[in-house]
């Protein structure tokens, strides 16, 4: 083979090379784009579910919240009836027991 085309083969070998070199660094950084892409993806759907959740999260505790608060009024409205209840109950004894005293301070003074 003639010196003339070694050379040209070497340059030809070289060329092509080059090219698949060129083409794997396209493709390198095609796919290191597509990474990067598909990751902020991926930040975006954990970021947004992450926001789902603690919403989901604060409804429930204001549900569980609310629920309590209910509870806690109820006793309160049930505690009061029976203090009412007992206040009603004793209005009798305590009339009766202010007539007494104050009969005792009449019969005192006289």
């Amino acid at each position: 083979m003639p010196r003339e085309q070694v050379l040209r083969d070497i340059k030809s070998a070289e060329d092509e090379a080059e090219k698949i070199v060129a083409n794997a660094e396209a493709d390198r950084e095609q796919r290191i784009e597509e990474a990067r892409e598909r990751a902020e993806e991926i930040r975006a759907e954990a970021r947004e579910e992450a926001e789902e959740m603690a919403e989901q999260r604060l409804a429930e505790a204001r549900e569980e919240i609310e629920d309590e608060r209910d509870r806690i009024i109820e006793e309160g409205e049930q505690e009061c009836e029976r203090l009412e209840s007992r206040a009603e109950a004793r209005v009798d004894e305590v009339v009766e027991n202010v007539v007494t005293r104050f009969e005792e301070e009449v019969h005192a003074q006289t």
